[in-house]
């Protein structure tokens, strides 16, 4: 069966998302939060957002979130309209701005509620757990631990790691970053959805765990936190940081023979016109490529 991706960029300006899924079928992916490092408000950061990563996938009644950065505190508004919820949360890895809208989302305090959370045993090698409750809740949160009202169940995953999720296959792979990260790969009936933020390129070569995660996918989600300019910039280099460019994010997407790349991860001072700027050299480069902002909605119809 062929996929057939929708030209229409969706927001929350033309799309009622109450009615979603009735309008653009059962596999939508929706952008809550699509910049890096740190929240960036702001008036030169409007029309692309600055909260930090958050991705939520509504999968055939099921909803996937991927990462909590800021931009979960803004879909835990949106949940608390249909609870009681039950949803699935994957983690990439532990770093701050992907992590810093967990204490304020609103649902994992709420009664009746339940997360199941996925990702890769944290660097210090404690328990996911153990990680959540401590050192993302209990130095973070002004609610005591008893307020933890939802039911929250913590899952280790491994690289390479493949898992079922009903019918949604889930896949594993290592992506490129200080104490690793993790990228997902979402297939559900003949569609495909790669998210791999945050993660570097290689020199020299492709990273062969990227382009083999994103083989073939609708659609790539990929760290463009840099232009290749500001990445070898002599004065200021971002080489070894742990992200990657907008140049690098094309190159993987044909490498892997992906139908759409999505720009992701956004350079906090990266204002709204730079952005735009940088949007007409991807479409230049990769006609299907699109940038990510919050509000974004991607149908993946048949």
């Amino acid at each position: 069966m062929e996929t057939k991706l929708s030209s229409e960029v969706l927001t929350k300006d033309n799309v009622d998302f109450s009615k979603m899924s009735e309008q653009m079928g059962d596999f939508l992916v929706k952008f809550w939060g699509v910049r890096g490092s740190v929240p960036t408000p702001g008036k030169d950061t409007i029309r692309y957002g600055g909260n930090t990563s958050c991705i939520e996938m509504q999968i055939a009644g099921k909803r996937l979130i991927f990462d909590g950065g800021t931009g979960l505190r803004e879909l835990g508004e949106e949940i608390m309209q249909e609870i009681p919820v039950e949803a699935y949360m994957f983690f990439t890895h532990y770093h701050w701005d992907h992590i810093q809208g967990f204490p304020l989302f609103t649902p994992a305090f709420t009664q009746g509620n339940s997360f199941h959370i996925y990702g890769a045993i944290p660097p210090e090698g404690e328990s996911m757990r153990k990680h959540f409750i401590q050192r993302v809740l209990h130095y973070n949160s002004p609610i005591p631990l008893n307020g933890i009202q939802a039911d929250l169940r913590f899952y280790e995953l491994q690289h390479g790691e493949k898992m079922m999720l009903g019918d949604i296959e889930i896949e594993t792979g290592s992506l490129n970053h200080p104490n690793t990260a993790m990228g997902y790969r979402v297939t559900w009936n003949g569609r495909t959805v790669v998210y791999c933020s945050d993660t570097e390129h290689f020199p020299d070569r492709l990273d062969e765990s990227v382009v083999s995660l994103a083989r073939n996918a609708d659609v790539l989600i990929y760290d463009a936190m840099y232009t290749d300019d500001e990445y070898h910039n002599p004065n200021s280099s971002k080489v070894g940081w742990g992200h990657s460019t907008w140049q690098e994010a094309i190159k993987v997407a044909k490498a892997a023979g992906v139908k759409r790349v999505v720009i992701f991860h956004h350079e906090p001072t990266h204002s709204d016109d730079f952005l735009d700027e940088i949007a007409k050299k991807v479409k230049a480069a990769f006609p299907q490529a699109v940038m990510a902002r919050e509000g974004l909605v991607l149908p993946m119809g048949v």
